[in-house]
């Protein structure tokens, strides 16, 4: 039997959604509040178990009978007062897993992110053999993923069967206007500022695929896999998404330093309004990375073609349009 933590998820509900198209029942944890999709709420593959990620008895009794794993839980966040939540969700919570799916002899599919890896050294995108090093910039976001890593190759040394998957930026249609779909939003109200660092997006659907495609690929294991489709500036991912909503490309670069005076100010009045801030420092950082992902390990794995992101993109636009009118 097949466990997904976090079902109701962005990435979780798609993996779902893909698993009981093709017949495979699942059970699938969440929190007590969160709210199911309508495309799942009537399927009877689907077992809904509510297990927070850090209550290990309930997530022990939504493991019986179950030998494969997707760990797709996980919290993400820039706003300081967050971390602490964030560390214990990201680290404690996989520390839940990784034990019981040893206790089980269940086979996990993590999902990491590519905040869990090092930066190259060449100046070439970055694999999965560069090192993740410590730096005391370093987003508490991308620190509590290369721990919570950490605690999946801990598995793995004491026999854990495992694969990890370290995905770019995911997007894709069902992402709403939140996370990554928070993009379109802006750029449908007529963004006229671009960071200028750079991305590596995938489309949710990919992930889910190479999930499932790993998953089954028992030879695989103690291996971590880069998916990304495609590298690009923001300023060329905003073009383009501004050229499909047919909406002005934006035309001010923040440059590192514009984005350091904007956090600043933004701090300073969330201290008044009591509001988490629009910017944060971690999130300018993250924003002005100039950073590129290697996809060679998976292709060369599983022979896999990526969707191309143009396609990604009219889908999401037209979703996104049909949505708000």
């Amino acid at each position: 039997m097949i466990l997904v933590t976090g079902g109701t998820g962005f990435l979780g509900s798609t993996l779902i959604k893909q698993l009981i198209d093709e017949g495979v029942a699942v059970v699938a944890t969440k929190r007590s509040e969160s709210v199911i999709p309508e495309y799942l709420k009537s399927s009877s593959l689907i077992q809904w178990v509510d297990a927070d990620i850090n209550d290990y008895f309930a997530l022990e009794e939504a493991f019986e009978g179950i030998s494969h794993v997707f760990h797709c839980a996980a919290m993400i966040s820039y706003q300081p007062r967050d971390a602490s939540q964030m560390m214990k969700v990201n680290i404690e919570g996989t520390r839940h897993i990784v034990n019981l799916c040893l206790q089980h002899s269940a086979r996990l599919v993590h999902v990491s992110s590519i905040a869990a890896l090092g930066t190259s050294k060449s100046r070439q995108p970055v694999t999965e053999q560069d090192k993740w090093e410590y730096d005391s910039k370093i987003s508490k976001y991308s620190l509590s993923k290369y721990e919570s890593e950490l605690e999946v190759w801990r598995g793995v040394v004491e026999g854990l069967d495992a694969v990890i998957v370290n995905p770019s930026v995911i997007i894709g249609a069902t992402a709403g206007k939140k996370g990554s779909g928070a993009i379109f939003s802006l750029v449908d109200k007529g963004l006229k500022v671009y960071p200028t660092g750079s991305v590596g997006v995938v489309d949710v659907e990919d992930v889910a695929k190479l999930m499932i495609i790993l998953m089954n690929k028992t030879e695989i294991s103690g291996e971590r896999f880069i998916l990304n489709t495609e590298n690009l500036t923001n300023k060329a991912l905003l073009d383009r998404i501004s050229i499909l909503m047919q909406k002005p490309e934006p035309t001010i670069a923040a440059s590192p330093t514009l984005l350091s005076i904007a956090w600043r100010a933004a701090k300073f009045v969330s201290y008044f309004n009591n509001k988490p801030p629009a910017i944060t420092k971690d999130s300018a950082r993250a924003s002005s990375a100039k950073l590129a992902y290697s996809n060679k390990k998976i292709i060369e794995a599983t022979q896999y073609s990526f969707r191309p992101l143009d396609e990604t993109l009219k889908e999401i636009t037209a979703t996104y349009q049909t949505k708000t009118e």
